[in-house]
């Protein structure tokens, strides 16, 4: 399946009042880095905070390991495709490096979003500049072993749910991102840019920004607008940041010819790729460090909680802030809106609206996404969220001739479909479902929703609860299992 490079032509705080001002980015060019602005990245803080550390990974092309703004950054390293993890030949890498991490306080070149970042690199890109789908897989899975908090994925495949012949699904890659995510690991991908889609605009996000608990996002202009290369998607782009005329650090090799830029490897001396760099992959990485600062302000917060943080106080984008196209509320142009890191943390402030943890994910599909349940009777408290994760799935072993009993109550208004599949259930939802194997529906009684079954056969069952009407907020549920 082939997998493109997204690349277009510590003490911790408690949390303090939300100020408009916040400290300054005192580096050299400081000018050029007007997303920092637009994003509201250190607006909270009126001083530079001491935040606990949190380890980012980049899995890219590698990077540039001896670049002065990246040097000390970097805390593993590890290359998936031979060669040097710390020898970056596309420079896409330290491109998207240096927006996430670069020196903020060294008084040379730029500074990083995310000033608590600690870096973990992983490259997967090979010499062609294509994306090896088996070492990306290979590199999520050692990045979380290094202890990464943050995945960074700037990177991916083309997703066509009505056309299987270029669709580049892959259940390993989704299999990677459920267990990192399982080990309390921040996804963010990019949806992907029109280039490397089969038209442009294209209106799915590539994967892997396209499956369940990834934060996918893509792309605004300076004055507001969404290029047509951002590709669309009304469910899994999340949310927008800047992705026109970023700045960012590149490799030194890539400029040593240029003398005026001997001293200077920084995108402005790049080639047309980094020059006014354009690109998904550019607005990722902010969203990246935004979940460090995050994570750094409260380190005990989980990824669905990150993701509803940085989603949910968003700026909605409309034809007010620049985007003519978009309606009010959620999009397809920019998912929730643009990225706001001072209402993000303002957000956090507000403990009482924060969604709770929900430790029964990842169980998004049958077979062995889905949660096995102990020996019942048992009562579960979970939740749903329409956007970005809509599907629990429950395993639950039956003998013959047993009936289940299950009764699923929403905390608030909602539509929730609850039904049982046949032992052999390969998949709950998607183009290839067999609905002959769901086996009964809920009915509902009230706000409850009720199913009842008597098993036929023994083996394993799985019993689905759905989110199938859009809501603004996550769905908190009690789900009571019984059986006789």
């Amino acid at each position: 399946m082939k997998r493109a490079f997204i690349l277009t032509l510590a003490a911790v705080l408690l949390a303090l009042p939300a100020v408009a001002f916040g400290f300054d980015n005192t580096e050299p060019y400081a000018a050029n880095e007007w997303y920092l602005v637009e994003d509201q990245a250190w607006s909270f803080w009126p001083a530079l905070p001491h935040l606990a550390p949190v380890k980012v990974a980049v899995i890219d092309s590698g990077i540039d390991g001896t670049h002065p703004d990246l040097k000390g950054r970097v805390i593993a390293a590890k290359t998936f495709v031979g060669g040097s993890a710390y020898q970056d030949d596309q420079g896409h890498g330290t491109f998207v490096a240096g927006e996430i991490a670069a020196n903020p306080s060294n008084g040379i070149g730029m500074a990083g979003l995310a000033f608590n970042a600690r870096l973990i690199i992983a490259k997967v890109v090979g010499p062609d500049g294509t994306v090896s789908l088996p070492a990306e897989v290979a590199a999520i899975r050692w990045a979380v072993a290094q202890g990464a908090q943050v995945i960074n994925l700037s990177l991916g495949g083309v997703r066509d749910p009505l056309d299987p012949e270029l669709d580049t699904y892959s259940p390993l890659e989704q299999a990677a991102v459920e267990y990192a995510y399982s080990k309390g690991v921040v996804v963010v991908a990019a949806v992907g840019n029109g280039p490397q889609s089969p038209a442009t605009p294209w209106g799915f996000a590539h994967y892997p920004a396209a499956l369940p608990h990834v934060i996918g996002v893509s792309a605004v202009r300076r004055d507001g607008s969404v290029p047509a290369y951002s590709n669309r998607d009304a469910v899994y782009n999340d949310l927008a940041a800047p992705g026109d005329d970023i700045f960012s650090t590149i490799p030194q090799h890539l400029v040593d010819h240029i003398p005026r830029c001997a001293d200077h490897a920084y995108s402005d001396c790049g080639s047309f790729e980094f020059k006014d760099a354009i690109g998904t992959s550019f607005a990722a990485p902010q969203v990246s460090a935004a979940a460090a600062l995050l994570l750094g302000q409260d380190p005990s917060l989980r990824p669905e909680q990150i993701a509803w943080l940085l989603e949910r106080s968003a700026d909605d984008a409309s034809a007010l802030t620049g985007c003519r196209q978009c309606p009010a509320g959620r999009d397809q142009f920019t998912g929730w809106g643009r990225l706001d890191v001072l209402a993000a943390l303002t957000l956090l402030g507000d403990r009482t609206t924060l969604p709770p943890a929900d430790h029964y994910e990842p169980n998004d599909d049958a077979g062995p996404w889905s949660h096995a349940i102990p020996p019942l009777p048992r009562t579960i408290e979970a939740s749903l969220d329409y956007w970005d994760d809509n599907i629990d799935v429950y395993r639950v072993h039956l003998n013959a001739g047993e009936r289940l009993f299950a009764r699923l109550t929403p905390e608030a208004k909602a539509s929730v479909r609850l039904a049982l599949w046949a032992p052999g259930t390969r998949h709950v939802d998607g183009i290839d479902v067999d609905t002959s194997l769901r086996l009964e529906s809920g009915h509902r009684a009230g706000a409850q929703t009720r199913l009842s079954y008597r098993a036929v056969q023994g083996g394993v069952y799985y019993l689905e609860a759905k989110l199938v009407a859009p809501v603004r907020n996550p769905v908190q549920y009690t789900l009571g299992l019984s059986r006789r």
